[in-house]
């Protein structure tokens, strides 16, 4: 017998404009000509990383920022868009939470919420726009192949959601082969979605601090963006619209995209910007995908790549040396462990995001 289950058809969502949202775009973006101060170690090693990102773009290697989603809401999102127009980074990874913070800002010019206070209250969450806009997006974009990433990225940039005349989709069902049509589960969801819920058209869907979104750039520019969630992690979840099916499909598109980036990082740069858990387990899991096929072809493994993390905990092992011994505290930082098992350079800068980022965006942009 199935276990009891409670569906998100029975939450109660409110509207996105009424929480009261802790930041706002306009007061927290951070202009890129701004330059914190750095010195010491980390200076040292951003200047390596960026004569390694020149050296990997000449190259025609992958340079692949991967972020939580504070990177997001500590205003960074304008350095990451000068970093892609300019070529230095050819592919930006992120979490659940970083791609709805991404949409906030773009479409409301605020995110992030008290979450002690709206638990208590049955409210965290529970944002109609948020949930219904980016399940919406995601189910639409795979009708076009497009993963969570890309489907949001072009939501942002076009600023519409376009439904399909249901008797068409239908008639695309009932005329394809089974065994063969890899959009059949796709188109079925969708049209269950548009008849649930009686949605049909193009609708207009403005997003007035597009400007901002590091999603919107990255589909405008056509550099792939991907989104890598957890069932269950994020607020979309809590939200009538919410399709598991749909955004695991998703998902596993936009991981299928990581790995075609990580098989080409062969003298490039991986740069791991505050993600303790996505970054380390989705680069893990990528590089040994992308190494499976390299060998079956006779062509070499993933080499001479670099791995620059930047967090904020203090640490007083040199990764440089070799994996801390068991009985030190350092040996339990996970996300370095996992880096440094990835064969080529480990780097760990204990830093700011702001600092590490702006000063790497610097140090590119002076030749």
């Amino acid at each position: 017998m199935p276990f009891a289950k409670i569906e998100p058809e029975q939450v109660r969502v409110f509207p996105l404009a009424s929480r009261k949202s802790k930041s706002a775009i306009e007061a927290v973006a951070i202009d890129p000509t701004e330059k914190p101060a750095m010195s010491g170690d980390i200076e040292i090693i951003l200047r390596e990383t960026a004569q390694r990102i020149r050296r990997a773009r000449e190259k025609g290697a992958s340079v692949i920022l991967a972020f939580g989603a504070h990177l997001i809401k500590n205003g960074l999102g304008l350095a990451v868009i000068e970093l892609m127009k300019s070529g230095w980074v050819t592919h930006i990874a992120t979490n659940g939470a970083g791609g709805i913070h991404d949409w906030e800002f773009a479409w409301l010019g605020r995110s992030e919420e008290d979450v002690r206070a709206n638990v208590a209250t049955g409210t965290f969450g529970t944002w109609e726009e948020t949930g219904k806009y980016i399940n919406l997006a995601v189910q639409t974009g795979a009708l076009a192949d497009m993963g969570y990433g890309e489907s949001l990225g072009a939501l942002i940039d076009r600023e519409e959601l376009s439904f399909p005349d249901p008797s068409e989709l239908d008639a695309e069902m009932k005329s394809s082969s089974t065994a063969d049509d890899l959009f059949l589960s796709a188109r079925v969801e969708l049209l269950q979605t548009m008849r649930k819920f009686q949605l049909a058209g193009r609708w207009r869907i403005a997003h007035p601090y597009k400007k901002y979104s590091v999603l919107g750039h990255a589909f405008e520019l056509g550099i792939p963006a991907t989104i890598h969630p957890g069932i269950g992690y994020d607020i979309i979840y809590l939200n009538p619209y919410a399709n598991g099916a749909a955004l695991g499909r998703a998902a596993h598109t936009d991981f299928k995209i990581m790995v075609n980036s990580v098989a080409n990082l062969s003298h490039g740069v991986f740069l791991s910007v505050g993600s303790a858990v996505m970054a380390p387990q989705i680069f893990e899991k990528a590089l040994s995908f992308a190494n499976n096929i390299k060998i079956q072809a006779g062509d070499p493994i993933v080499h001479d790549h670099c791995m620059v993390v930047n967090d904020l905990q203090q640490g007083a092992w040199d990764w440089q040396q070799g994996e801390p011994p068991r009985e030190t505290p350092d040996y339990y930082f996970r996300f370095l462990k996992s880096f440094y098992r990835m064969g080529g350079a480990v780097h760990y800068v204990a830093a700011d995001n702001r600092t590490f980022l702006l000063n790497l965006y610097h140090l590119l942009i002076s030749g």
